[in-house]
C-alpha cells in the first residue's frame, strides 16, 4: 500500500524526501521532541514555558525526556501573589486571585502578578439567598448592589444611612415575605441579620472615630463607636438596649486599625420570626429530659425587638470577658410557670436558625427591662417562655393530694346519698349529683394521670379527657347556678312543677353535650395540642387553652349574676316575710350557704386568673386550698347540713346499729342453746344420784331436767 501511495502522489514523495533528510542530519532529535516540548534551532528539544525536564537538562536531544509541570506556588519559587489574595497553580502556568470576600478594583478576582494585586475587602457581597423566591427580597438586594456600586469611602456615613433605611423599609412592608412558609422566612430572617452585621462592619471602618447613631422611620435605629486603639470598658446605647464591653474585645489582635463597636435595633424583623423554636442549653436539655422524660420545643413570644451586635473582631464564639446587655421591652409579668429569658439566634447548618440560650444568662429582669450577660456576640432578644422546669412547691403537692383526696371520699359519699336518699331525690339533688360525678372523675384521673407523658397519644387521650370533665362539672355548676335563681324568683309563686320539668329537660343536654361539642371542635381543628411535655393538659400556643379558659370565664360570670340576683332576692323576701327569720342564728346560717353555694357555683376559680405580680404565690395557696376541697363543700353544705339528709343517716345508723344488735343477739342464742343441748344429753346418759353438772347449773334448769323421785 505504501508503494502505491507514493506512486499515485510522486510530487509529495519528492517533498517528503528532502525533509526526512534534514530531521535526521547530524542525528538531530527535533521529530522526536517529547509532549510538552519543542524544538530548538532544528537541533534540539527544550521544555515548554512552566515545564521542566525530570533530568534537570535544559536542552536534550532524546526523545525519552519528560518534561513536568513547574508548581511556581510552591517551593522552591513560591510565586507571590500580593496581601489578600493566593496563588493557584495549573498545568504550564499559574495565576493569582483575590482571597474570598475580595475583589480586585476591577470587579474581577484574578490576576497574574503581584503587580497587578489591588485586592480589597468587599463590603457588599450580600446577595439574596438561593431557594427563595421573593419580589420584595430581590428589591431590596438590589438597591444593596447598587450601594456597592456607588460606595466612595469618604462617603461611607451616607452609605449606612441609606443600607439602614433600606432594611427598615423591607422590614415595615416586607410583601410576600409575609406570605412565606414560616421554615423560609426564618431563613430570611438569618441571612438578613447575619448580612447585616457583616456590611456594617466592613462599612465601619472607613467612618472618623467617634459615634454615630442612624434612626429609620419604622424604628430601625444604629448606634456604633470608632475609636483608635480604645482602652477600658465602652458602651453603646439606644433608646431600646444598651451594650457594655471592653475594648480589647472589640479590637482583634492582628489588626492595628480602628476598633468598631455597633448595635442595631431591627423591630419589624419579629415579623419573619414568629413561630421559631427555642432550644435551651445542654445542661438545660438534661434537666428538662430528667424532669420530665421530653425537651419541649417551645414557641416563646418575643418580648423586645431584635438586637444585633458587631464589633470590628470578627472571631466572637467566645469572648475573653461577658458582655452585658440590657433590654427595654413590653412590660410584662410573668405567670408562675413562665419565664423571661436572655437568646441569640443560632444559625443553623440549613441556613436557617432558631433561639438559643447557650452562652447567655439573664442576670436581672424588671416589669419593663432586663439585664443579660453573653460570652459571646450575635443577634439577641427576649422572650417569654414557659418554665418546665420549674421546682414544684411541695407545700402546695402536699395540699392538693390531700384536698382532692377528701374531695373524692365526700364526692362518693355525696353521690352515693343522692342516688340512694329517696326521700331527698328531686331536680335539685339530680344536679348535686352529676356534678358530683364530673368533679369526681375529673379529679381521680388528674391525680393518677396528669403526668403520664411518656406515650404522646395517651396523654393527648387524658388531656382531651380532663378537659371534657372539667368542661362538663363547669357546665352542671352553671346549671346549678341557674336552677338556684329560678327557685329563688319562684318563691311566691306556684309554679315549681313546671320550672322542674324546663330543668329536667334541659340539663342532661346541656351538661354533658355543651362540653363534648366544645371538645370535638378544639379537638378537630388542633389535636396536636391536647398534651404537653411537662404534663397531659392543653397547650398554650395559639392561645389553645382558651378552649377551656373561654367557656370557663363565661360560666364565671353567669353564676356570679345569678348569685347576686339570688342573694337579692332571698334578702328581699326575707325581709317582708317576717322579722323572726331575720334573727341572728338564721343570718348566719344563711350566709354561710350563701358563700358555700358561691364556692360550689365555682366561682373562686377565678384565683387562678389572679396568679400573677407579688401576689401571685398568696393567690396559689388560696387557690389550690379552696378548689381542691370543693368535693367536701358539696358534701357539708347538700349532706351535712341538709336536715331531711340529717334524718336520712340517722336512720341508717339506726338501721345499721339493730342489724349489728339483732346479729348478736342471735349469735349469743345459738351458742346457749347449743350448750344446753349438750348438758342434756349428758344428763340422761350419768347416774341421777351424783350429777357433777348439776352444781352449775340454776335450779330451774335442774328441776326441768331432772324428775322428782
Amino acid at each position: 500500500m505504501k508503494g502505491r501511495y507514493f506512486a499515485f502522489h510522486p510530487g509529495l514523495c519528492v517533498l517528503l524526501i528532502p525533509l526526512g533528510a534534514i530531521g535526521y542530519k547530524n542525528g538531530a532529535p527535533c521529530a522526536r521532541c517529547p509532549r510538552n516540548a519543542h524544538c530548538t534551532n532544528a537541533t534540539f528539544c527544550r521544555c515548554d514555558p512552566g515545564f521542566t525536564s525530570l533530568s534537570g537538562k535544559v536542552i536534550f536531544s532524546t526523545s525519552s525526556e519528560v518534561c513536568t509541570d513547574i508548581n511556581e506556588c510552591g517551593p522552591p519559587l513560591y510565586m507571590s501573589c500580593g496581601s489578600l489574595a493566593r496563588c493557584h497553580n495549573v498545568e504550564g502556568s499559574y495565576y493569582c486571585e483575590c482571597a474570598p470576600g475580595h475583589e480586585l478594583l476591577s470587579g474581577g478576582t484574578k490576576f497574574q502578578s503581584k503587580k497587578e494585586n489591588t485586592c480589597q475587602e468587599v463590603l457588599f457581597s450580600w446577595t439574596s439567598p438561593s431557594g427563595v423566591k421573593s419580589q420584595s427580597l430581590s428589591r431590596f438586594f438590589d438597591k444593596v448592589q447598587q450601594l456597592s456600586q456607588d460606595f466612595k469611602p469618604a462617603l461611607a456615613k451616607n452609605t449606612i444611612q441609606d443600607l439602614v433605611e433600606e432594611i427598615d423599609e423591607l422590614l415595615e412592608t416586607p410583601g410576600d415575605l409575609e406570605t412565606l412558609p414560616p421554615s423560609e422566612q426564618h431563613c430570611v430572617a438569618s441571612h438578613l441579620l447575619i448580612g447585616l452585621e457583616d456590611v456594617l462592619r466592613g462599612l465601619s471602618k472607613f467612618l472618623p472615630n467617634g459615634p454615630l447613631t442612624v434612626h429609620a422611620p419604622a424604628g430601625t435605629e444604629l448606634s456604633l463607636k470608632v475609636q483608635e486603639q480604645g482602652i477600658g470598658d465602652v458602651t453603646v446605647g439606644q433608646s431600646q438596649a444598651k451594650m457594655q464591653l471592653n475594648w480589647d474585645v472589640a479590637q482583634k489582635s492582628s489588626n492595628l486599625g480602628p476598633s468598631v463597636v455597633g448595635l442595631i435595633s431591627t423591630p419589624g424583623m419579629s415579623k419573619l420570626l414568629g413561630e421559631v423554636p427555642l432550644v435551651l442549653e445542654p445542661k438545660q436539655q438534661e434537666a428538662v429530659h430528667e424532669h420530665k422524660g421530653l425537651l419541649e420545643e417551645v414557641s416563646p413570644v418575643l418580648l423586645s425587638d431584635v438586637i444585633s451586635a458587631f464589633i470590628s473582631n470578627k472571631d466572637t464564639q467566645s469572648l475573653s470577658s461577658p458582655v452585658t446587655f440590657i433590654f427595654s421591652h413590653h412590660s410584662v409579668t410573668p405567670w408562675p410557670t413562665q419565664k423571661v429569658l436572655c437568646v441569640f439566634w443560632e444559625r443553623g447548618q440549613d441556613g436557617c436558625g432558631h433561639w438559643s440560650t447557650t452562652g447567655c444568662r439573664t442576670v436581672a429582669t424588671r416589669d419593663a427591662s432586663t439585664t443579660c450577660e453573653c460570652t459571646h456576640l450575635s443577634s439577641f432578644a427576649i422572650l417569654m417562655g414557659h418554665d418546665d422546669m420549674q421546682q414544684e412547691d411541695p407545700v402546695l403537692v402536699v395540699i392538693t393530694y390531700v384536698g382532692l383526696g377528701l374531695s373524692l371520699l365526700c364526692l362518693l359519699l355525696a353521690a352515693l346519698t343522692f342516688l340512694l336518699c329517696k326521700a331527698i331525690q328531686n331536680t335539685s339533688t339530680s344536679l348535686h349529683l352529676q356534678l358530683s360525678i364530673c368533679l369526681f372523675l375529673a379529679h381521680l384521673l388528674f391525680l393518677t394521670a396528669i403526668d403520664q407523658t411518656k406515650i404522646k397519644v395517651l396523654c393527648a387521650i387524658i388531656a382531651g379527657a380532663l378537659h371534657y370533665l372539667y368542661l362538663a362539672a363547669f357546665t352542671w355548676m352553671l346549671l346549678e347556678g341557674l336552677h338556684l335563681f329560678l327557685t329563688a324568683r319562684n318563691l311566691t309563686v306556684v309554679n315549681y312543677s313546671s320550672m322542674s320539668r324546663f330543668m329536667t329537660k334541659i340539663m342532661f343536654p346541656v351538661g354533658y353535650g355543651v362540653p363534648a361539642l366544645i371538645v370535638a371542635i378544639s379537638a378537630a381543628s388542633r389535636p396536636h395540642l391536647y398534651g404537653t411535655p411537662a404534663r397531659c393538659w392543653l397547650h398554650t400556643d395559639r392561645g389553645f387553652i382558651w378552649t377551656f379558659l373561654g367557656p370557663v370565664c363565661t360560666i364565671f360570670s353567669i353564676n356570679w349574676a345569678f348569685f347576686l340576683m339570688t342573694f337579692w332576692i332571698v334578702k328581699s323576701k326575707l325581709s317582708s316575710i317576717s322579722s323572726d327569720v331575720s334573727t341572728l342564728q338564721n343570718t348566719r346560717m344563711l350566709t354561710f350557704k350563701a358563700t358555700a353555694q358561691l364556692l360550689i357555683l365555682g366561682c373562686t376559680w377565678c384565683l387562678g386568673i389572679l396568679q400573677v405580680g407579688p401576689a401571685a404565690h398568696v393567690m396559689a395557696y388560696l387557690f389550690t386550698i379552696i378548689n381542691s376541697l370543693q368535693g367536701v363543700f358539696i358534701f357539708l353544705v347538700y349532706c351535712l347540713l341538709s336536715k331531711q339528709v340529717r334524718e336520712q343517716y340517722r336512720k341508717w345508723f339506726r338501721g345499721v346499729r339493730k342489724s349489728k344488735a339483732e346479729s348478736e343477739k342471735y349469735t349469743l342464742s345459738s351458742g346457749t342453746m347449743s350448750d344446753a343441748s349438750k348438758h342434756s344429753v349428758a344428763l340422761h346418759t350419768s347416774s341421777p344420784s351424783h350429777d357433777p353438772h348439776s352444781e352449775c347449773l340454776p335450779p330451774s334448769f335442774t328441776e326441768s331436767a331432772v324428775p322428782k323421785p
